[in-house]
């Protein structure tokens, strides 16, 4: 549901009733991936999408019920070959979404408002539900804030920052789960895991026993992770490089334009970017903060430029190292960089020439090359044409998927009671 964070944090600010369908886990070739949601006012205005229409009509009735009775409803939707007029998803995939109420007094809505508000106010912060185990518990959240994080009501844990909410168990299971969804969220991915039945605690842990009672049966906890946006570092302030930093934001990245010419480098050339900084290359990068899921795109197409900032990228562990020129500008650069020091192995991560091979020609049809690149390499993709190809749609989903030795039930016509579990919307 933090996927649409900003429309839902103004509906909470406004007051308003709604209901949230997120999927929660999804197999085979799922249009949508965990964490991707569709809202519902008590008005009928809908937010978002869950299946990118295949299911959007039976979802649609699932919130409004779930407004009428309070009960959160999880649904799974498959395939039917048997019924042409199934609600299911013709892609032949399936997904699993939770329908969850917040109205306004409910108890759970205060954890939802915080997340929501986090979301939207770009903090770094994960919202881990129950999503599978006793009806008691399904739906119930956590908000979970990074360790470095200091906040002033939530419940802190020893040097490891905050949470808020409960999930209704034993102080445990809170625990249990805070500590899981920071390593999902440390990792800025969104994904599921499971809580065995014997930690998987709830009741009051204040009994005459001195514990809490056992609910007998596990738990799968959606974790969805709300961090700051991926950088993009673009080197040279070309005219390709500004279509570049469209293509960027368009993708969700932070994007940065560097270029040590300050006539180039200006904010009347490149409106769309975050930041422009007009410095050398290779001094930038060793001085700004890069990670994992950083991609630096080298434009500059100059020796004197690329040499020292390539030995220096090509050595962080960074996503993506892509830089442009021809094959004899490639054939080149890459002896003037193993004359500098850079092995076999270093160089073989530069991406040169930059981009996939679309024919392209215009600036903008280059930075559309160089951005199917990045995605392709960012979720393991090979970058041929899908028509008669063997290759699957879509790629990294094995963090939610259905369970394993579970059949997935295709609904037909209204999801099925059969394969509905319900509970009171945050119940006591």
């Amino acid at each position: 549901m933090l996927d649409i964070a900003d429309e839902l944090n103004r509906w909470i600010e406004q007051g308003r009733d709604f209901a949230v369908a997120t999927v929660v886990a999804v197999g085979g070739s799922a249009p949508r991936r965990p964490g991707a949601a569709l809202a519902v006012d008590s008005e009928g205005t809908a937010i978002g999408s869950v299946s990118g229409g295949c299911v959007e009509g039976a979802v649609y009735d699932l919130c409004v019920q779930a407004l009428q009775d309070g009960e959160v409803v999880r649904e799974r939707f498959g395939y039917s070959d048997e019924d042409a007029f199934a609600v299911g998803l013709t892609c032949g995939g399936v997904i699993e979404v939770l329908v969850t109420p917040v109205g306004a007094d409910a108890p759970g809505r205060t954890v939802f408002a915080s997340a929501l508000s986090a979301a939207a106010g770009g903090e770094t912060a994960a919202l881990a539900r129950v999503v599978r185990g006793p009806v008691e518990l399904l739906g119930r959240a956590l908000l979970v804030r990074p360790s470095e994080a200091r906040w002033e009501s939530p419940r802190t844990e020893s040097g490891e920052g905050s949470y808020e909410g409960e999930l209704g168990g034993h102080p445990e299971l809170d625990r249990t789960v805070v500590h899981e969804a920071r390593a999902l969220l440390n990792a800025g991915r969104t994904g599921t895991f499971d809580v065995s039945a014997s930690a998987a605690r709830w009741g009051s842990p204040r009994t005459e026993s001195g514990g809490g009672s056992r609910c007998g049966a596990a738990l799968t906890v959606l974790v969805e992770s709300r961090v700051p946006p991926p950088r993009m570092i673009v080197f040279g302030a070309i005219d390709f490089a500004a279509a570049l930093v469209r293509a960027g934001k368009f993708l969700g990245y932070h994007v940065t334009v560097c270029d040590a010419r300050p006539v180039f480098a200006t904010r009347v050339r490149f409106p769309e970017a975050d930041d422009i900084v007009v410095d050398w290359p290779h001094r930038y990068l060793r001085r700004t903060e890069t990670d994992s899921r950083t991609v630096l795109c080298v434009l500059t197409h100059d020796a004197k430029f690329d040499v020292p900032l390539l030995e220096a990228a090509l050595r962080l562990p960074v996503a993506y190292v892509g830089a442009m020129g021809s094959r004899r500008t490639h054939d080149d650069r890459n002896r003037r960089l193993r004359e500098v020091g850079v092995t076999e192995r270093e160089l073989a991560r530069l991406r040169s020439p930059i981009g996939l091979d679309l024919g392209a020609r215009t600036p903008e049809e280059t930075a559309l090359s160089i951005a199917a690149e990045i995605v392709a390499v960012r979720h393991g993709g090979s970058g041929v044409p899908l028509t008669g190809s063997a290759t699957p749609i879509h790629h990294d989903v094995r963090s939610a998927s259905i369970m394993p030795g579970e059949r997935a039930v295709p609904s037909a016509g209204h999801p099925a009671s059969a394969d509905r579990a319900t509970a009171r919307a945050c119940s006591a």
